[in-house]
């Protein structure tokens, strides 16, 4: 088990603003300016931004980083993350389609977690199955969005309540990366 001072040094990439991940010009979420006008643009965007932090918390970590179980005992990883991620955007497209259910995309419970290896096709494979899931969910939502109280799937969720559960499981889980990384190589930042 690791001591506290094996731990790595805390750095920054950034230099204008030391407790921000990047300096505001080199960063792509949307920080800058007033908030979007509705409700809809509001929800797309902290579900964009989060999106987004998920990945800057992984750039540039190797494949072994990526997998490191950082925080014992937690079996959680940044890669464990994004395979649970990618997981999560197909659980609620099949929460608001009526069809057939898709089935999981990497078998059992924990499998997200457990089958997060050192291994690039792994790697890979996690971020292509991420992005691929959230363009399929994106589009799912998109056929409801000019009502985001309209009841959907076979639970009958409100489009709101999706989103809303999007944003809550991605700024939950972007809290763990953020230790995740910097117990990983000592980078800090929002």
């Amino acid at each position: 088990m690791a001591r506290m001072n094996d731990q790595p040094e805390r750095w920054t990439q950034a230099t204008v603003y030391p407790d921000m991940w990047l300096n505001p010009d080199d960063d792509p979420r949307d920080n800058e300016g007033p908030a979007p006008d509705g409700e809809l643009p509001t929800l797309r965007e902290a579900i964009t931004n989060y999106r987004l932090t998920l990945r800057l918390k992984c750039d540039g970590l190797d494949v072994e980083q990526l997998a490191r179980r950082s925080v014992p005992p937690s079996t959680m990883s940044l890669l464990g993350l994004v395979r649970h991620l990618a997981e999560v955007e197909r659980d609620w497209h099949n929460w608001i389609t009526e069809g057939e259910r898709l089935p999981k995309l990497y078998g059992a419970r924990d499998a997200d977690f457990d089958g997060a290896v050192a291994e690039q096709a792994v790697v890979d494979a996690a971020f292509a199955d991420l992005r691929r899931e959230q363009a399929s969910l994106d589009a799912a939502l998109a056929v409801h969005q000019a009502d985001l109280g309209a009841r959907v799937g076979r639970e009958g969720l409100a489009i709101r309540e999706v989103m809303l559960h999007m944003v809550d499981e991605y700024a939950r889980h972007c809290g763990h990366a953020d230790l995740l990384r910097e117990c990983v190589d000592g980078r800090v930042g929002q």
